[in-house]
């Protein structure tokens, strides 16, 4: 990885982390196109930048975040779920980060989904979160552990499916994005140390940057995607998510074999 490969990623990541697109798919894609997708640091790269994308949920949402401790309880039970299938599924999902194909498949028909959600829940007004409506969220995100469906996207629609409005799941998806992608940092830094890996003078000078720019970048994406979304739905990322996943699928037969 060089500086110009970093400041990219962490533009993708910004960009993408809070939308129903999946950034995971999106930086192995293009990590792979840049030819360092197997390259452990890269790995770490990509999941330790998600820590500048936190910061901008608390810059935005700081106020949500000193309301009550009901509020943190409701986040805690939403972020058991992928705990313990996180813990329980590891080394699969390892197994499926190597796979750009999984990534186009998953794009694909996350795409047609959200092309139906709003027809599919178009009567969600509500805007409190519930316990159980917060477990279920939980449940839903787990589904993002396969790379290319988007930890937003299934919270969102998982918050949709329990009757809450479009802002309300994205928002409650915003916050949970905190523990969840707080934990996922945490435990990649502990596993590359633990398997002997020492971070280089450069290398902690691209994640402190990559954060930075990740941080930045998200705090402008947050803001247009929730003023496009209360206006106009979900359509528009249902197309990109099919037209990305196909144009994967060209690429990898008919240009070049993408591989991790």
């Amino acid at each position: 990885m060089d500086l110009f490969n970093a400041i990219v990623l962490a533009i993708i990541e910004g960009l993408t982390e809070f939308l129903p697109v999946s950034s995971t798919g999106h930086m192995i894609i293009v990590s792979s196109l840049f030819g360092i997708a197997g390259d452990d640091f890269t790995k770490l790269f990509t999941i330790v930048i998600q820590f500048g994308t936190i910061l901008s949920v608390l810059v935005l949402y700081w106020k949500r975040f000193l309301q009550s401790v009901d509020f943190y309880k409701k986040l805690f039970v939403a972020f058991l779920p992928a705990v313990f299938l996180g813990l329980l599924l590891n080394d699969f999902i390892d197994e499926l980060l190597e796979s750009p194909l999984i990534v186009a498949f998953s794009l694909i028909v996350g795409g047609f989904i959200l092309l139906k959600v709003d027809d599919w829940f178009k009567g969600s007004k509500e805007e409190e979160v519930t316990y159980l409506t917060a477990l279920k969220i939980g449940f839903f995100q787990c589904i993002a552990m396969i790379p290319g469906v988007s930890r937003s996207g299934a919270s969102i629609v998982g918050g949709m499916s329990q009757k809450l409005s479009r802002t309300a799941a994205a928002e409650f998806s915003f916050f949970l994005a905190v523990p969840t992608m707080f934990g996922a940092t945490v435990k990649k830094l502990w596993d590359y140390y633990q398997e002997g890996f020492v971070l280089s003078d450069d290398q902690i000078n691209y994640l402190i940057l990559g954060n930075v720019v990740g941080f930045i970048v998200a705090i402008f994406a947050i803001k247009s995607f929730i003023g496009y979304l209360t206006k106009h739905g979900f359509k528009v990322f249902g197309y990109y998510r099919i037209a990305i996943g196909i144009a994967i699928f060209v690429i990898h037969y008919f240009v070049m074999p993408l591989s991790i």
